[in-house]
Formats: C-alpha cells, structure tokens, sequence
C-alpha cells in the first residue's frame, strides 16, 4: 500500500526533470486509453492525475514521488489526440529519448484499451521497445467496459498478435479503474521490482 505521494512537477524535456537515483517507473499508452484513472487506481488517490475526457491531455512528462523512494511517471499518450501533426511528432520525440535515456527507468507500463480490438499503433510501439531492448510489461484497461467475453475476446487477440513476433509474452496485467481491480496487481509487480533492485545493490 503506498503511504505518500507527491507532484514533483511537468517537464516538457527529459534533460528537464530531475537527476536523482530513484527507481522509475512510466506509464504510456494509445490517448485516453484510461492512464490518469489507472494511476489514481493504484496510488489510491483519487485526484493524483488529472483525468480528462479530451484525449492527448497528458503533454510533458508527469513526474510523482511515491514513499519518498520511487518515481512514478506520467507519459504523453501516442496515437490520436486533438493536437497538431507537428507536436504530435514533439510528443514523440520525447517519449521515445526519455524511454530510451532515462537510466533509472525500471519498466516501462503500456496501457491497452481492452474494449476494443487490437490497434496497430499499440503493436508498432511494443515492436520498437522490443527492438529498442526496454523492459516493459502491459497492462490491458477498461476491462469493465462491454461485454465480459468481448474484452477478453480481444485481449486473446492481442496475445496472437503479439506472438506473431515475439517468441513469449511479455508481463500481463488486467485492470478496471471503474470496478477498483487490478490496482494491487500492479503495485506487487513493481514491489517486486524494487526489491530485485535492493538484492542486487546489496549484492
């Protein structure tokens, strides 16, 4: 359970936010993919991130001190959002230099809207962090919307097409900010997560 969490700040660069040694953890995916609610979900603060129903709200990077030993971390969403082609393409450049210079960072959190069917955008990004080599697991959202066999009708497609290029799945995770699930899942994998860190600093 976490304790305390506090705003550290919005920072439109990576080379903007702070440079410490905490452990961080980011949360990207597809805009309004449900990202502000599924981090209120797991810090259990209902107002942590702002949630907005106008996709591409999310425009820096988003940067919160949890327990006063980790960084969770706010990413601008990819895909559609009711912005220009020009700063989509801003947006891009910095998610893509923060993921792939940002030390600290521990894995990296992809949402996928489990309400709807696997989305190309979503296949393309997890094939460049592949390439890219960056620890990643992906969490599937909204998983209360729609039919119960709809949702898990797509995220079985998802797993097929990932399995069309990857030889095993990545971690997978379900979650329903509206129905309160999946929240605990997510703060055990990123417990055991710091804990690997500790045993492999004291080793």
């Amino acid at each position: 359970m976490i304790k305390s969490a506090k705003f550290i700040g919005a920072f439109p660069k990576t080379d903007d936010c702070p440079q410490t040694d905490l452990p961080e953890f980011a949360f990207i995916g597809r805009s309004n993919v449900g990202k502000s609610s599924l981090i209120n979900l797991i810090t259990g603060m209902r107002e942590l991130a702002k949630v907005s129903q106008t996709p591409g709200k999310t425009q820096t990077i988003n940067l919160f001190l949890i327990d006063e030993s980790w960084h969770l971390v706010d990413l601008p969403g990819y895909g559609y959002a009711k912005v220009s082609k020009t700063t989509r393409e801003v947006f891009s450049k910095m998610i893509k230099f923060y993921i792939t210079n940002r030390l600290q960072l521990l894995t990296l959190f992809v949402l996928i809207d489990s309400s709807i069917s696997p989305q190309k955008n979503d296949l393309d990004f997890i094939e460049w962090l592949g390439e890219m080599k960056i620890p990643f697991a992906i969490i599937f959202t909204k998983t209360d919307k729609g039919r119960g066999l709809e949702v898990q009708k797509n995220i079985k497609q998802f797993k097929v097409k990932l399995l069309e290029k990857w030889t095993a799945l990545p971690p997978l995770m379900q979650t329903s900010a509206e129905k309160h699930r999946g929240g605990k899942d997510v703060m055990k994998f990123i417990k055991e997560a710091l804990q690997q860190v500790i045993e492999e600093d004291e080793a």
